[in-house]
């Protein structure tokens, strides 16, 4: 209870999952939201232990003719969850049979083969909506000349009011409803004799007065709540989230193993995974894109700057070496990788190691232009420019470790009370962590291997120039040869 600032309780009104479109009052409903205190102030307690213990509790004791389903709050724009199956078709009974029985089945495999971390699967679509349905009798309808227009806006009318005037003071205007009364609105059989009051043109215009119930029948029904459309089909999400402690992407792949041995579908009806895990392909298809952008860019520069094809692939080798050390650093330390965070990050390393490259090939046409031999060169270059790329890699590294770990200070109470209130983690290492540990982990393996390798390269490739073109120089000197004795003769 040290950890929590609120406990609020939310009972038919917006009780609802707020990121889903059926914002309605819903009775059968209720929400509890706990507030925890900002990081700073739980002395370093986690929530999402917290959270992990709720969770067990909840699904170890399970109570009967209630779902329980516990889960963070989701901030921002609405987003799908990390579990995510869409079926889709024309039928929606089909639809709706498909979803229970894929749901039975994944959870039965998910029991039977003992695969934690899906929370709950359920589907999206409030099957068991209550409706009441007025049905008309069209043919009397019509010969008592009255249309389902006005049916519709008497029964509207009776129950949310028509307004009948304006009420103003000084401030504001205020509408006038005339309605039934509240005991009235709730009792069907007062609305079934609901007096229809009209103009019958059938009979010259003669003024009469008609239930509601001589030409119409009312009956209790139960309706979906919302039907959503994909690609002009109807569609039913079946999702869930992922238990706190458990790897989204693991428990992902371990639910389309599933599903892949889940029978054969009805025809016309279909089952993909969607959610996350497309919006997560659709970024990773972008980054990819603008990395292939950024070379190309990397790639006019250096070619404009050295006039060569050669040394522009040697520079940018560094940035296949800064991405096997960000992905050997994952896995060393075993830290998750982040889809937008950890592609920014190596976007981003594309342009810190070239530069270090720059560095070093250029010095190294210098000192070859002022008549140094290759390897003297070479050699000249690396001890020149190890300190500034040291240094200047050793800047960005130093300068990400307070944003990687969280380093955060209050800097009011540090000039008032001499008291900075220092402490690590936070809410912003989750989104500024994974690129901060990407740029250092790419960027500590690309400098060593630049001091070391690149120039390795150069020389390398310096040598194997030479011994083409004297293999080129010697094929045409034996072609003129072979062309003078032909000519002497």
């Amino acid at each position: 209870m040290d950890m929590i600032t609120s406990i609020i309780t939310n009972v038919a009104v917006a009780a609802g999952d707020p990121q889903q479109q059926d914002q309605s009052v819903q009775p059968h409903k209720a929400k509890v939201t706990v507030a925890f205190k900002q990081f700073a102030q739980r002395n370093g307690k986690s929530t999402s232990e917290v959270l992990q213990r709720v969770q067990q509790d909840f699904k170890a004791n399970r109570l009967i003719g209630a779902e329980i389903d516990v889960q963070k709050e989701s901030n921002g724009p609405p987003v799908s969850k990390p579990i995510s199956i869409e079926i889709s078709g024309e039928d929606l009974e089909d639809i709706l049979f498909t979803a229970a029985d894929l749901k039975t089945y994944l959870e039965k495999q998910l029991d039977s083969l003992k695969i934690g971390g899906v929370a709950q699967l359920k589907t999206d679509v409030a099957a068991s909506k209550p409706e009441i349905v007025f049905s008309l009798d069209r043919e009397r309808a019509n010969r008592e000349g009255v249309s389902t227009g006005m049916v519709g806006m008497s029964i509207r009318n009776s129950i949310f009011g028509a307004e009948a005037s304006k009420f103003r003071d000084a401030n504001d205007e205020y509408k006038i409803m005339v309605r039934y009364k509240q005991d009235q609105r709730s009792d069907i059989n007062a609305i079934r004799n609901l007096k229809m009051t009209y103009r019958d043109m059938n009979m010259g215009g003669m003024i009469r007065n008609v239930p509601l119930s001589s030409f119409a029948d009312i009956k209790y029904d139960v309706s979906y709540g919302a039907v959503k459309r994909k690609g002009q089909k109807r569609v039913v999400t079946l999702e869930s989230s992922v238990a706190e402690g458990f790897n989204p992407n693991d428990v992902v792949a371990d639910v389309e193993s599933l599903l892949a041995t889940y029978k054969e579908a009805p025809a016309g009806i279909s089952i993909r995974m969607g959610g996350q895990q497309e919006e997560q392909a659709e970024t990773a298809a972008f980054l990819g894109w603008a990395m292939m952008a950024s070379i190309g860019l990397i790639i006019v520069i250096l070619v404009t700057q050295f006039n060569s094809i050669g040394k522009p692939i040697i520079i940018l080798s560094e940035i296949l070496f800064s991405v096997i050390g960000v992905f050997l650093g994952l896995a060393i330390f075993g830290d998750n990788i982040s889809i937008v965070m950890t592609g920014v990050g190596i976007v981003a390393l594309a342009g810190i190691v070239v530069r270090n490259g720059i560095l070093i090939v250029e010095f190294i046409d210098i000192l070859r232009e002022r008549g140094m031999p290759l390897r003297e060169a070479i050699i000249e270059a690396g001890k020149t420019r190890m300190t500034p790329v040291l240094l200047t890699a050793t800047a960005t590294m130093l300068g990400l470790v307070p944003l990687a770990i969280g380093l955060n200070m209050d800097f009011y109470t540090l000039f008032s009370e001499f008291d900075p209130k220092i402490f690590l983690g936070g809410d912003s290492v989750a989104f500024w962590g994974p690129l901060s540990w990407t740029m250092i982990y790419g960027l500590s393996f690309a400098t060593v291997l630049t001091l070391i390798v690149l120039p390795i390269m150069y020389l390398l490739a310096e040598r194997t120039t030479e011994r083409i073109k004297r293999l080129a120089g010697s094929g045409a000197k034996h072609d003129e040869h072979h062309s003078d004795n032909q000519t002497s003769e």
